[in-house]
């Protein structure tokens, strides 16, 4: 049965935005963004996962602003679907047969552009992606980071869904690779607030920023503050 859509109730703890407004004097690492710089990267938002609602549809209207503000600015969009891969050995032993192969042809067939979810706008100069690992930064298993440099990309901000596996293992990896990672905290999906939250802990703590799609708006476009 398809949830009516919602978002997450998603906070960080006052102690970790103490204890990093401790250490560099200042509660965000990264108090401004050059939108030419800047990719939006939206990770598997397709119908395997959107069409079962609730937070996955909810956070549609975010990602849908993020996107145009941030071309109108200059800066890129980039839609990465999972790609077709036969599960492995190892892939059938942890998930079973049958979930093993779900899970291989969650991004369904055909163009990219036509496995989006429906309700996204997709502009000839975004970027579309296939990814065959859970991170879209896994170099070898997916041309985003590649794509990204041609653009002179070195800011990315990570939304979609799940939000503790295929996000948060992007934004782990685009860190790696020395981006300025910013996790969209109203703009990524988990099954429960607890599950976001940690994630966005964790990308908080170690990995790049957190912030809501609103104060993000405002970076991009002095004239939304």
């Amino acid at each position: 049965m398809t949830e009516p859509p919602a978002l997450h109730d998603w906070h960080i703890e006052p102690r970790e935005y103490a204890r990093q407004e401790s250490r560099r004097g200042r509660r965000h690492a990264y108090e401004s963004l050059d939108p030419a710089r800047t990719a939006l990267v939206v990770v598997d938002m397709v119908p395997f996962f959107v069409g079962l609602g609730g937070y996955q549809q909810g956070i549609v209207p975010n990602i849908a602003r993020l996107a145009d503000v941030l071309r109108s600015a200059g800066g890129s969009v980039a839609w990465v679907v999972p790609g077709f891969s036969e599960p492995t050995a190892v892939t059938v032993e942890f998930l079973g047969a049958e979930v093993a192969k779900l899970f291989s042809e969650s991004g369904g067939s055909g163009p990219v552009r036509e496995r989006v979810w429906h309700e996204f706008e997709i502009h000839e100069a975004d970027l579309l992606v296939e990814k065959t690992a859970t991170s879209a930064f896994f170099l070898g298993r997916c041309d985003l980071h590649g794509l990204l440099s041609e653009r002179g990309i070195d800011t990315v901000l990570i939304t979609g869904t799940v939000a503790n596996v295929c996000c948060e293992s992007s934004a782990r990896d685009a860190s790696t690779l020395d981006y300025r990672v910013v996790m969209v905290a109203d703009a990524n999906a988990a099954r429960r607030d607890q599950d976001l939250n940690a994630t966005l802990y964790t990308v908080y703590r170690t990995f790049g920023d957190v912030r809501p799609t609103s104060e993000l708006l405002a970076l991009l476009d002095p004239e939304l503050r």
